[in-house]
């Protein structure tokens, strides 16, 4: 897919993975509209991408918010005249057990990993089928291929992005519009540090989650960025982010039920 001179709407573009793939898309002359709940990272990103050709406009959106959803392709309409690629990538984690996660916790997440990524499909498939060739690209996880303990909220939730996008796939086959499902692995970016914990779980514990995953999270979030890119343009339906995205996947197929064997001693060591 020639992704030069076409429109994108980036979701989570104020940080990570969201400001990478928009960076990476302007590189190859794909103008943008950049959705975040932080109005100085998008105010950050939007500057990162001035010396870009390209044409860029910011909306401080909150993908759970449904009515703001709604109103959001008019605003990119009256702006960019077109869209072409919708990249849903906003996400937020929350720590913890099941019987730790209490119930407004487990719904804020789920709100936003995955109804905001079907909000956001809704709200702009009429446009997007409109493209002569158009690409939804929803962003998962690892943890949409695999269900670690501790983290049942999130990986319920990317497991959740995988099946839409995966059906959704079926379902517009013959169409103009085709779907894409990320996985990443282990990216830099402050998702981890920001993530909710339990109100009532250990210190201890919250610090030595924390420890694990920033030894875990290595990949600068601009390689991901450009591998995310890249699989829009090869028209990948699914794009696996780094090498422990890779192997996971591999894995959970060889031993659909025994891979968390595998993988805790991985980690041990």
């Amino acid at each position: 897919m020639n992704v030069s001179n076409r429109v994108a709407v980036v979701t989570g573009a104020g940080s990570g993975i969201g400001r990478a793939t928009a960076l990476a898309l302007a590189r190859r002359c794909c103008h943008l509209a950049l959705a975040d709940i932080d109005p100085a990272g998008l105010k950050e990103t939007a500057w990162m991408l001035s010396s870009l050709r390209v044409r860029v406009t910011t909306h401080l959106v909150d993908v759970a918010d449904r009515a703001a959803v709604r109103a959001l392709p008019a605003a990119v309409m009256d702006a960019h005249k077109r869209v072409d690629l919708l990249v849903n990538n906003a996400g937020v984690a929350l720590g913890g057990s099941f019987e730790q996660v209490d119930e407004d916790d487990f719904d804020w997440l789920m709100d936003i990993n995955f109804n905001g990524v079907v909000g956001m499909t809704r709200a702009f498939l009429p446009l997007l089928r409109a493209s002569d060739e158009a690409r939804i690209v929803n962003v998962s996880s690892i943890y949409g291929l695999v269900s670690p303990p501790g983290q049942a909220a999130y990986s319920a939730s990317k497991f959740a992005v995988r099946g839409f996008s995966n059906a959704l796939r079926h379902e517009l086959d013959g169409s103009t519009v085709a779907v894409s499902v990320v996985h990443p692995g282990g990216v830099a970016t402050a998702i981890a540090k920001n993530a909710r914990v339990p109100r009532d779980a250990p210190a201890e514990e919250i610090a030595r989650g924390r420890k694990l995953s920033e030894k875990l999270l290595r990949m600068e979030p601009e390689t991901a960025g450009e591998i995310i890119a890249r699989g829009i343009e090869r028209r990948q339906a699914r794009i696996l982010v780094g090498n422990d995205a890779r192997f996971v996947s591999l894995l959970e197929r060889l031993s659909p039920v025994n891979y968390w064997r595998i993988l805790k001693k991985a980690t041990a060591r």
